[in-house]
């Protein structure tokens, strides 16, 4: 199956940006489903948006309007732009890959919003 690789976490104050970058091991042009989930300490891991294959998008209530997935297929890569970062967005997040033969994931990428 695909290997996923998270980039792009870190520490960030409220209001501002950081873009995630996934990148997988092979073509992700065939896969029907990739997305990012997150998991708060204490909590369960939840969906932040996913993109399928023909590009239609979901995108969690909480986020709207903030972030955006999008995929590039040429570079094997998947990216979510987070603007209006809040501190309730703290949590690692997960790059996830998803065929009718396997459910991948990335390692995780800490995002910490603070002052």
């Amino acid at each position: 199956q695909v290997q996923l690789v998270e980039s792009g976490g870190g520490l960030v104050q409220p209001g501002r940006s950081l873009r995630l970058s996934c990148a997988a091991s092979e073509s992700i042009f065939r896969i029907n489903s990739m997305g990012w989930y997150r998991q708060a300490p204490g909590k369960q891991r939840e969906l932040v948006a996913v993109i399928t294959r023909p590009g239609i998008v979901n995108t969690a209530d909480s986020v709207k309007g903030r972030f955006t997935i999008s995929r590039d297929n040429a570079k094997n890569t998947v990216y979510l732009q987070m603007n209006s970062l809040k501190p309730e967005d703290t949590a690692v997040y997960y790059c996830n890959a998803r065929t009718s033969s396997y459910n991948a994931w990335g390692q995780g990428t800490q995002v910490t919003v603070s002052s």
